[in-house]
């Protein structure tokens, strides 16, 4: 929602600048189709070129879910935790072996079918059930648990980012594809050098609209995008940085009120849930 806000107000403020200051549309309408054929055709190729065939469906897979609004909400944390005290909870009381079913086959667990919003996120049950597998196996410490989540956040993190970096490449090139389509107008110019004054000067600013263009999408539309795929990637880390803090503290021994505490600590603050409240929303869906 707010992608599409921000590039109404770039549109908005741009051409209406211009026709405040007493521009005329009709040269950049008739001069941007074949500019935008050019800038956008060499940055799509030049896409192609630069990135494997993995890096160019993740991103295309990617470029809708920017659109949305991002899924990491202080409720979604507040779940993720209940669920995680439910779970260490039982597993305190009755022994790490009363939730190797559960962890075995979380679809058709009764445990995690109550937090239906963490378990629709297969990639993050799976970060969470992979660890609980290897602490009911009892065969790791705390500190080769914390070495192996270490590094799978790290490539978890590494992939996410991937998208984002090659979004931003496009963008970095575009000013430059916005001064190819510029030369070109102007080569095209000097070929006409005999022409009429006035029509030398409409060649020149139908070249000018190249250089535009492309700043204008770089700076205004796909750098922009890079730089917000580049926050979920680090909120989606954040999230798996939070399962690990409160199961270490769980393997350390910490009781699982306490090793919820630290998993909340990890949060960012603006979706950080108050001790109070969190405590409350922990115990209303125990009950």
């Amino acid at each position: 929602m707010f992608v599409i806000a921000g590039y109404v107000v770039v549109i908005a403020c741009v051409f209406g600048g211009y026709a405040l200051a007493g521009g005329h549309f009709g040269v950049l309408a008739k001069a941007a189709p074949v500019e935008m054929f050019i800038i956008c055709g060499a940055a799509l190729g030049a896409f192609l070129v630069s990135n494997s065939a993995k890096t160019i469906k993740a991103t295309f897979k990617y470029l809708p879910q920017l659109l949305k609004g991002s899924k990491y909400t202080k409720t979604r944390y507040m779940e993720l935790m209940a669920l995680l005290y439910d779970v260490l909870t039982r597993a305190r009381k009755d022994g790490l072996m009363s939730i190797e079913r559960d962890v075995e086959n979380p679809a058709e667990s009764e445990l995690f079918g109550k937090y239906p919003l963490i378990a629709a996120d297969h990639h993050l049950m799976e970060f969470i059930t992979d660890y609980l597998r290897m602490m009911v196996s009892g065969n790791l410490n705390a500190h080769e648990i914390e070495n192996l989540m270490d590094n799978e956040i790290d490539t978890h993190h590494h992939e996410a980012l991937v998208p984002a970096g090659a979004i931003q490449a496009v963008g970095d090139g575009l000013p430059a594809f916005g001064i190819v389509a510029a030369v070109l107008g102007v080569v095209k110019t000097m070929a006409s050098v005999g022409a009429a004054p006035a029509v030398l000067g409409q060649m020149i600013a139908g070249a000018l609209v190249g250089t535009f263009l492309g700043i204008l999408m770089a700076y205004g539309f796909v750098s922009p995008l890079a730089n917000l795929a580049q926050q979920k990637a680090d909120e989606s880390t954040k999230e798996l940085q939070c399962v690990k803090a409160t199961l270490l503290a769980s393997v350390q021994g910490y009781a699982p009120a306490v090793a919820l505490e630290f998993g909340r600590k990890v949060l960012f603050s603006s979706e950080r849930p108050g001790f109070v409240e969190l405590e409350g929303h922990v115990r209303g869906k125990r009950a």
